[in-house]
């Protein structure tokens, strides 16, 4: 019998790479059926390349959010396609998702 895990929530909770692939396939099963599956198609280890790319261009747009229609959405979203290829940065993006839940439960007052 496996192990139970903690919940993401609780704050003693050990941070793994699988966390964020775990996040990350969550958020895109509540995505459109089309957006599914263009996530699911860069997802995949052969679209390496098309990934590096867009990771690349979308974190340089993030850097020059002072620019018209460049904004600071496109830093997270390239680090987040990155991780998918660096495993070093999804315990990052992790503790990142979820110090960033906290505070919104906290602004919320929830």
């Amino acid at each position: 019998m496996e192990p139970a895990r903690a919940t993401p929530a609780s704050p003693q909770a050990p941070v793994t790479a699988r966390d964020w692939d775990e996040r990350v396939d969550r958020a895109s099963q509540k995505l459109p059926e089309s957006v599914q599956r263009g996530v699911a198609w860069l997802r995949e280890p052969a679209r390496f390349p098309v990934r590096l790319l867009a990771a690349i261009l979308l974190i340089l747009g993030g850097i020059f959010s002072i620019l018209p229609v460049l904004g600071l959405w496109m830093l997270p979203l390239g680090l987040a396609l990155l991780a998918q290829d660096v495993p070093g940065l999804k315990v990052p993006m992790e503790k990142s998702a979820r110090w960033i839940e906290q505070q919104w439960r906290r602004w919320r007052g929830r």
